[in-house]
């Protein structure tokens, strides 16, 4: 094939020999730049990389405004770090920055956390030897500088996209991701078993872990801080602090500040001499008597408590040695707090308390910004809040509304928030019963109990948890409500697939893990009508624990009113459209896909029946057995793993006698396998849940095996 010219963005021309061979060059009059693909398949910063993601994506993704990044350019990985000098480390960090604000900012996606940690990320790289020396980072957030350092940037436009860039760190996309990022507070333990395990083989490289303020909210933290302190293994633990407060409530917490003095006991404490002269100090009280050791070691931590911020003592409790405040936009300080930690053969787990702004943003750059979106009408906090005014009404603003209707006329109602973030929705409750909403942060397995407190204390909660995050307490479901069968209303948010999160945040388990436990009553909601009513009914259950779920993203219908909710019958479905061919009975938000599938299969001249089962625990018995005994066909549809509600349908009529006679019954639940990061529609299209794969199955068992293909095509 011969060669095509190809004009893009910012006067740049590509040129193509046939689809895409192993070298592709771009050419424009401000810069050259060569894609060879050849080089990146084969450069070990991306070992598999390009295999993982498959293929580049469409040329329009691959380009954003072009600004000048002279260092950037030479830095193909963190090896190139070691020959910068400061000075030229300082512009590597601004031209990072740049890098992020063009490429992030044109899909609107949030960079907020890798804008506060650019310094701190060019500093461990410049110090520490990746990927020999393991660096894990707890969020995903603060990782694209890391990313772009490690042999990735060219790929940083596909991030979160269909076969690219995943948004966390992943084992099997770079071998300088030694641990995939889970929902936070994972680092320190990942990280002290790998020390553990370097001991044990007498090995020497360093391990770092960088947690966050939203992180510290987790049990798992201090459960690993203290193992680290007990096994004093050599580990260093990086508080990225961006709120200037170990406080957990920002508000009520004093600002930590960082000063001349506070940079120069951060570098006195982190000092070789200083380590040393404090290890001999200690040895020399212990050879004295145990009692003067113990007073010494109070003296020490008392003497550091004061120098150090409110709560900095919390980690000497744990054993962890305290290093900081430290300025996190400083190269200097950070390289030299960094630089005498990593010298030191045994030091015991060591935490660096790093102080950090997540708007820093280059002062030319945002000026730019600013004056293009204020030409477009929006300000700057619009810019980097993604907020807009065409809001599209979400599942979650229906159940808020719900839920403060309800609340104004049950005194008792009380909500607890678990997860990463608050959803913006619940400020309206929040606004409107202060003195009822608690947000625990990342504390699910507190949020479970403390739930199940409330109720005993004659309180009605809703514990509001998304599904992948209810997984943490789900020892606390099954003990601390559901055995004692107290009346906790879960709330189970981002049910299902939720597109560029990915597997991390996926909601696949829930319906299976819920549906297991003998007292818990499990619904989902097929739309926001449904939401309204199962937040009306799970209000007046009061003798067991009930859940109900509902998926990430925009409401079915956008004209939607608002309006009071009406309690449903325990165990009760309904029939949405009757057939007599085939049986379609969809839970959850998959029957909006069983109706597609109907008007798909209604114009091949087949009749079909959807049903909505609504309830997975209690079954619609009566329901199941009229659609088994009037239908040749039943094919039960849901956005959840196997074990689900297929599963409980299949049960039952299995000892019903159902399935001994003419009936065929067929499941459609997600595949036994971790769907990767892509939009909502992709996902779905590639879990096989969208109404033409629903209509091609009903075709493929009514023996059109053909039209089914054609179906797909």
């Amino acid at each position: 094939m011969g060669t095509a010219p190809t004009q893009c963005p910012s006067g740049i021309t590509a040129n193509f020999h046939a689809k895409f061979d192993n070298r592709t060059e771009f050419s424009c009059s401000s810069f050259p730049f060569t894609l060879n693909l050849s080089k990146l398949n084969s450069h070990p910063t991306s070992k598999g990389l390009v295999n993982k993601i498959g293929s580049l994506p469409d040329i329009d993704d691959l380009f954003w405004e072009k600004v000048p990044t002279p260092i950037l350019d030479v830095v193909e990985n963190p090896t190139h770090l070691k020959s910068l000098s400061i000075r030229e480390l300082k512009l590597l960090a601004d031209e990072i920055r740049l890098e992020l604000s063009s490429t992030m900012s044109k899909p609107q996606r949030s960079f907020k956390a890798s804008l506060a940690a650019v310094e701190l990320t060019v500093a461990l790289h410049y110090v520490f030897h990746a990927p020999v020396d393991k660096i894990l980072w707890d969020a995903g957030e603060q990782t694209y500088a890391h990313k772009i350092l490690t042999g990735r940037r060219i790929l940083m436009p596909t991030l979160r996209q269909k076969n690219g860039l995943s948004g966390y760190t992943s084992r099997t996309e770079s071998e300088y991701d030694p641990f995939g990022a889970g929902h936070g507070c994972n680092s320190i333990s990942a990280g002290l078993g790998m020390a553990v395990a370097r001991d044990i083989k007498g090995k020497r490289e360093r391990v770092v872990t960088v947690i966050n303020n939203t992180t510290t909210m987790a049990g798992q933290v201090y459960e690993a801080m203290s193992n680290a302190g007990y096994l004093d293994s050599n580990l260093v633990v990086i508080l990225n602090d961006s709120r200037h407060s170990l406080h957990p409530k920002i508000e009520e917490g004093p600002k930590t500040s960082i000063n001349a003095l506070s940079s120069t006991l951060s570098r006195l404490q982190s000092s070789k001499s200083f380590r040393k002269f404090r290890e001999a100090a200690k040895d020399v009280t212990k050879r004295i008597c145990m009692g003067m050791h113990e007073l010494a070691a109070k003296v020490d931590e008392y003497a550091r408590g004061m120098m150090g911020p409110l709560g900095s003592t919390l980690f000497e409790e744990l054993g962890l040695y305290y290093i900081g405040p430290v300025d996190g936009h400083k190269l200097e300080d950070l390289i030299c707090v960094l630089q005498e930690v990593a010298s030191l053969d045994s030091m015991g787990p060591v935490l660096i308390h790093v102080i950090t702004e997540e708007n820093q943003c280059s002062e030319d750059k945002q000026k730019k910004v600013t004056v293009e979106k204020q030409q477009e009408g929006l300000s700057l906090n619009d810019i980097y809040s993604f907020s807009n005014d065409d809001h599209c009404r979400t599942y979650s603003d229906c159940l808020v509304e719900a839920l403060v209707m309800e609340a104004e006329k049950e005194k008792d109602i009380v909500v607890v928030h678990a997860g990463i973030e608050m959803d913006p929705s619940l400020k309206l409750f929040r606004e409107r019963f202060s003195d009822r909403f608690f947000d625990v942060g990342m504390a699910e397995q507190h949020a479970v109990t403390f739930s199940a407190g409330l109720s005993c204390g004659g309180l009605k909660p809703f514990c509001i948890i998304p599904s992948a995050f209810l997984q943490r307490a789900y020892d606390q479901v099954v003990h601390d409500v559901d055995r004692q069968r107290i009346p906790v209303r879960f709330v189970i948010t981002s049910a299902g697939l939720v597109g560029s999160d990915g597997p991390l945040q996926c909601g696949a388990f829930d319906i299976t893990f819920m549906s297991c436990l003998p007292n818990m009553i499990v619904m989902a909601a097929s739309d926001e009508d449904e939401l309204i009513d199962m937040v009306a009914t799970a209000t007046r259950i009061d003798d067991r624990p009930v859940c109900f779920r509902y998926p990430r993203g925009a409401l079915v219908r956008t004209d939607y009113p608002i309006h009071g909710g009406s309690a449903l019958e325990i165990g009760t479905g309904k029939v949405l459209v009757e057939g007599k061919d085939v049986a379609l009975l969809g839970y959850g938000a998959m029957v909006q896909n069983c109706l597609k599938a109907q008007a798909l299969l209604s114009k091949l001249g087949i009749n079909v029946t959807v049903a909505d089962a609504r309830f997975c625990k209690p079954l619609d018995i009566k329901l199941l057995r009229w659609l088994c005994s009037n239908h040749d066909i039943l094919i039960t549809v849901e956005e959840g793993s196997v074990g689900g509600f297929g599963s409980h349908v299949a049960q039952f009529i299995a000892l019903d006698g159902q399935l001994d006679g003419r009936l065929k019954w067929r499941p459609i639940v997600l595949p036994d396998n971790y769907i990767e990061h892509a939009s909502p529609k992709e996902q779905l299209a590639l879990a096989g849940l969208t109404g033409h794969h629903i209509a091609a199955t009903t075709l493929s068992l009514l023996g059109r095996t053909r039209e089914a293909l054609l179906l797909m095509c």
